[in-house]
């Protein structure tokens, strides 16, 4: 199956109608007889989000000719848990900026982000439980519980220095691999997938969620803030070490490897251009883009295994275009 040069827009642009709905059916459940729970949760929804994830599920649903309408409110379920999600992470890290704007947390408090947060929660298991199919409710239950312990996986690493690349790629696989995952395997427990089907596509998701986050941790170092719509540094302020430092400090001089371990110790960012200039000097972001890249292969791998058709011929170009992603 070829990789055809394209955007991930076009890819996108396949399931448009489908998205359309999807906002439709996300606006609806926002209702709730406590303006605050709207106000807050429309706020981040709103901010203009990728939507990687309830487009991954719809994707996969066309991959396998499954055009049940449940996959409008499984889409919606999947972006629910991830704003949440975002609320409580902002709070956790002491964010002040996302997607260009004022973090939930900025504008309304840290108790009224937490709370919505729960509230999403809530109401996308309220969701779940409408589509009655229990193997659907284990896997996102499931992806819910894994994100949570790998939330606090993180928590634990905080201003570790000494964590290596398997520590690193736990967190990222539990924290934000495993809903693309979930959202990627529900598609085929919907499409009454075989298990080697569901499999696949289980470890496409896996593998593509891998390899956004990698990237994403790249271009905390290698990306500017218009494109990145946050603070550059800020994952180093929070004391997270993330894989361009660890391939730095791998590859530095002693004096280097010393620069960047009290700056993750202390969450130093005041020579935040020091750290940017070794992470550069060192290689570092050549070593994680590869790390990238091989995931996406892995996500590429897993997906030829289904039946060519213009939604397969998408998630390849999705997994492909992944690499050049600068926001």
């Amino acid at each position: 199956m070829s990789v055809h040069t394209s955007s991930t827009a076009e890819a996108v642009a396949l399931i448009a109608d489908d998205m359309r709905e999807v906002d439709r059916l996300i606006a609806k459940r926002l209702s709730s007889d406590v303006p605050l729970v709207g106000q807050v949760a429309q706020y981040i929804i709103s901010a203009g989000g990728k939507r990687l994830r309830p487009a991954l599920l719809l994707l996969m649903c066309g991959a396998l000719g499954q055009r049940s309408p449940q996959r409008f409110t499984l889409a919606a379920v999947v972006e629910f848990i991830h704003t949440a999600t975002l609320l409580h992470d902002d709070v956790v890290d002491d964010s002040t900026l996302r997607r260009g704007r004022a973090t939930a947390n900025e504008a309304f408090g840290n108790p009224a982000s937490v709370l919505v947060g729960d509230f999403l929660y809530s109401r996308a298991f309220q969701m779940m439980v409408e589509v009655e199919d229990m193997r659907i409710m284990q896997t996102l239950a499931e992806a819910t519980n894994v994100i949570a312990e790998g939330e606090v996986m993180q928590l634990v690493n905080m201003h570790d220095a000494s964590l290596d690349e398997d520590g690193y790629l736990r967190v990222i696989r539990s924290k934000t691999a495993k809903l693309f995952e979930a959202s990627a395997r529900i598609a085929a427990i919907l499409a009454g997938s075989t298990p080697e089907i569901e499999r696949a596509c289980a470890d496409y998701g896996q593998a593509l969620g891998t390899a956004f986050q990698v990237i994403d941790d790249v271009l905390d170092y290698d990306g500017t803030p218009a494109e990145m719509g946050k603070n550059l540094g800020d994952d180093l302020r929070e004391g997270k070490c993330t894989l361009p430092l660890i391939a730095a400090m791998r590859r530095g001089t002693p004096a280097q490897r010393d620069t960047i371990r009290v700056a993750i110790e202390n969450g130093a960012v005041d020579n935040i251009d020091e750290i940017i200039a070794i992470v550069r000097e060192t290689g570092a972001l050549e070593v994680t883009r590869e790390a990238a890249a091989a995931e996406a292969q892995r996500a590429i791998k897993a997906i030829s295994q289904l039946s060519q058709n213009t939604n397969t011929e998408a998630l390849l170009q999705l997994a492909a275009q992944l690499l050049q992603r600068r926001s």
